[in-house]
């Protein structure tokens, strides 16, 4: 699996997100044999647009990724689908639309194997920014022995608080979770330009704390990103969707190690949802099972993407 060299694409994908069109990429990956032509159109937070673009891209691509917002998240083995996003993907009558939770589900916990065979995470103290929509990783942290707190009562509803159970995680997705998935998306996760920018409130002064605490720092980018403190000394970040302007800011941070579950296509690491649009792609362009999927990415050898940060 890697870039494309030159060959005509034969399948074509498309990730519509309601992330900042500034990170938008375009180009090849061969993948399991074929060469698939890959493009993220980021619509800066506008709905309306997003809608648009998914209408115009139905039945002439082979799959559609959405990115910025989540179709699932995940408490316990419960599946809840959020509201705004399952209208998206209705839209689509013809082609199918992934999310890219499927694949975390896969990668997740291959990844930490990995690094769990580079640094041993056992006894290691790891923050989760949020566990609902990395459950896979949650999971795989603390079956490698890891120490786990979880940050999503602070990083996604603006609590400053974070928990050191799964199981008070758990009990409070279950209360949650059926209101949650109704609100908008906005409320629950930063769209567009909100992305791009570093929050230095009340929140962030109690957050700083738990990212002291934290030898490796885990979840979505942006969450991770939205408190971040001014020093990262020694850190690893594992995370996803990296451009080369991210990488540059942890790196300037002082974080030692940065693990994307990804590989890299041009600046930046591919976002999930893409990737796996182009899974779904090569394998005739229907909806994919979950065993399916672990067994393509155990095909394509995939196992994360590890950056050093530091001489």
């Amino acid at each position: 699996m890697g870039a494309g060299h030159g060959g005509e694409p034969t399948k074509r994908v498309v990730s519509v997100s309601l992330s900042a069109a500034s990170r938008d990429v375009e180009g090849t990956l061969e993948l399991l044999g074929e060469t698939v032509a890959l493009r993220r159109v980021g619509t800066d937070g506008d709905r309306a647009r997003a809608a648009a673009l998914i209408r115009e891209l139905d039945g002439t691509v082979d799959a559609i990724g959405l990115g910025g917002i989540n179709l699932y998240v995940y408490v316990g083995s419960t599946r809840f689908r959020l509201r705004d996003a399952a209208r998206l993907a209705a839209l689509a009558l013809r082609t199918p639309v992934v999310d890219g939770s499927g694949l975390k589900r896969s990668l997740e916990g291959r990844v930490v194997a990995a690094l769990d065979a580079r640094e041993r995470l056992a006894g290691r103290r790891v923050l989760m920014v949020s566990a609902v929509d990395r459950h896979g990783m949650a999971q795989a942290f603390r079956a490698a022995g890891a120490e786990v707190r979880y940050g999503d009562l602070a990083f996604l509803v603006g609590v400053p608080y974070v928990l050191r159970s799964a199981w008070t995680l758990q009990a409070l997705g279950y209360a949650l979770a059926p209101i949650a998935k109704e609100l908008p998306i906005e409320l629950l996760y930063p769209t567009g330009a909100a992305q791009e920018r570093e929050q230095r409130g009340w929140v962030a002064a109690r957050l700083g704390a738990a990212y002291a605490w934290a030898e490796v720092i885990a979840g979505d980018w942006h969450l991770i990103r939205r408190y971040l403190p001014e020093r990262l000394t020694g850190k690893v970040i594992v995370t996803n969707t990296t451009t080369a302007a991210n990488v540059a800011l942890l790196r300037e941070r002082e974080a030692r190690l940065l693990v994307t579950t990804t590989p890299r296509l041009g600046d930046r690491s591919l976002a999930t949802n893409l990737l796996e649009a182009a899974f779904v792609a090569v394998s005739g362009g229907e909806a994919l099972t979950q065993a399916a999927l672990d067994d393509l990415v155990a095909r394509a050898g995939l196992c994360g993407t590890f950056t050093e940060l530091q001489p």
